[in-house]
């Protein structure tokens, strides 16, 4: 029902597809975060993602399991990545399968609004002329 992923290496979102991917699914909605090349029209270089990773991996279990019980969506694949990303990289991928759509889209929307408030991952962004960490929890 939910595949949860903290990882360094690249996002793969066909496996997240394929993971919500099922019979009784009349809609898939898919979120990815990219990296931009602009925070605030000031050119960025990279970013850097670092995690509190049991911390973080219990957090995206929670809020895919509320999602399901809030939005009756059949699956969840929730990932995300860390280390150093590049622009146009994918920082994390969410994917949910329901029986409508409006349902895949609200427990989407959900699930990344709430891991951008809760879960303890830290972003850093690195300018030409010197770097800054976002709030984890803006």
């Amino acid at each position: 029902m939910i595949e949860i992923l903290l990882t360094n290496s690249p996002l793969d979102t066909s496996r997240c597809i394929g993971f919500v991917s099922n019979d009784a699914s009349g809609g898939i909605d898919l979120f990815i975060g990219t990296v931009r090349n602009a925070t605030k029209g000031k050119p960025v270089l990279r970013l850097e993602f670092e995690a509190y990773e049991p911390m973080a991996i219990a957090e995206m279990q929670k809020i895919a399991q509320q999602a399901i019980e809030r939005f009756s969506v059949q699956k969840i694949a929730l990932h995300h990545r860390t280390g150093i990303l590049q622009i146009g990289d994918a920082a994390v991928v969410i994917a949910v399968s329901a029986p409508h759509r409006a349902a895949a889209f609200d427990a989407c929307r959900y699930c990344i609004d709430t891991l951008k408030e809760t879960v303890p991952i830290w972003k850093k962004e690195i300018f030409e002329d010197g770097e800054v960490w976002v709030a984890a929890h803006p």
